[in-house]
């Protein structure tokens, strides 16, 4: 016979405050941060996990509900991604099964357990992360980027009359962009004439994932770009679903920000 269950007892509204309690503790600890990163794609992702791996300080905000950008899907909706040699490697530290095509060092995985063992491990390494916000803007002191303004991603979807809900702002000593092709925060600096971006390159894949993580880099006092951005801002090529670069990517940034950080 099959022994039942007596769940703890709980209220609704204990359940609630539950939940606005810790929400608010950890909102709270992270008005500032060291690090701010815009996007929860693999590249953002990554920088994430390697940030707070070394005790940085990190927070990521994603404007969709889910984790992952087109980690999650893969190549035209076949959730299968590849990845060139060497990135094999961080299929390896992430605990992720793959195999080896029939072109020797392109390997092939599942896009969902790819994406699930990024997601935990940037968990597990300590970073904090805040899905359904919006960037609206960035934090800009005497031309040094400091942290970004934004607000619930369902503000966003509100009629114009009715949409006037003030943004807040975070306060970061380094953002890094990680928004993909939109290059949104680059975008923000764009927009008020402090820098140029470039239209992003068709299909080249031999060519683009080398670039993307050679041209890894602060793009601006205080912001750093990688992943597809990196592409946007300078103009290379894109190289589809396949995605070392975007995680080597990741890895340059969180060297970049770590020695800019002087720990």
């Amino acid at each position: 016979m099959k022994k039942s269950i007596s769940f703890a007892p709980a209220s609704e509204n204990q359940v609630t405050s539950a939940i606005v309690a810790g929400f608010a503790k950890e909102f709270e600890r992270y008005v500032e941060s060291e690090v701010i990163i815009v996007g929860g794609g693999p590249s953002g992702l990554m920088a994430a996990k390697e940030l707070a791996s070394r005790d940085v300080k990190v927070l990521l905000i994603e404007r969709n509900n889910y984790l992952g950008g087109g980690f999650w899907v893969g190549g035209f909706l076949m959730n299968k991604i590849t990845v060139r040699s060497p990135a094999e490697d961080i299929l390896d530290e992430l605990g992720v099964p793959y195999e080896e095509s029939e072109s020797e060092g392109l390997f092939v995985a599942d896009a969902t357990h790819a994406c699930s063992k990024l997601i935990a491990a940037t968990c597990d390494s300590g970073a904090k992360i805040l899905n359904m916000v919006t960037l609206e803007d960035v934090v800009l002191h005497d031309e040094l980027v400091c942290g970004v303004v934004v607000n619930w991603t369902a503000v966003t979807t509100l009629p114009g009359p009715i949409a006037c809900v003030d943004p807040i702002s975070l306060e970061s000593q380094l953002v890094i962009d990680a928004t993909g092709h939109d290059a949104a925060v680059v975008k923000r600096l764009e927009m008020r004439k402090l820098v140029k971006t470039r239209c992003e390159g068709a299909m080249w894949v031999d060519a683009a994932e080398n670039l993307v993580v050679e041209r890894t880099s602060e793009f601006y006092p205080g912001l750093i770009v990688t992943g597809m951005a990196v592409s946007t801002v300078f103009g290379l090529p894109r190289m589809g679903p396949t995605f070392g670069a975007m995680l080597l990517s990741g890895k340059r940034a969180c060297e970049i920000a770590f020695e800019k950080l002087k720990r």
